[in-house]
């Protein structure tokens, strides 16, 4: 297997969050998405974790800044993706990538 590096961002079917993860911060996984034109469906969640980083405004507190999973797809083998919340001076950064391809 060849772990492929990808780094782009992917388009959420909405109708398709978890809605129940988003009533609690988190961000909702979607079970689908769609990548470079063609619709990705997600089978099974593998791992999920999450990057902290330190509080900008110097609290001490630490802030969730991405929220990571390693999913199984039913044509794409597994993916990591990430919902990246970090946006101070990078909007443009913000929401769903596709971060690697294991196939």
């Amino acid at each position: 297997m060849a772990i492929k590096f990808v780094s782009e961002p992917i388009k959420p079917i909405l109708d398709t969050c978890d809605t129940k993860s988003m009533s609690v911060g988190s961000p909702g996984l979607p079970k689908g998405f769609i990548w470079r034109d063609q619709k990705v469906t997600i089978t099974e969640i593998l791992y999920a974790w999450r990057s902290t980083g330190p509080c900008r405004h110097g609290s001490g507190e630490q802030y969730a800044r991405k929220h990571w999973f390693e999913v199984k797809t039913s044509k794409h083998g597994t993916m990591k993706i990430y919902y990246n919340r970090s946006t101070i001076g990078r909007s443009k950064e913000m929401g769903w990538w596709l971060y690697t391809i294991d196939k």
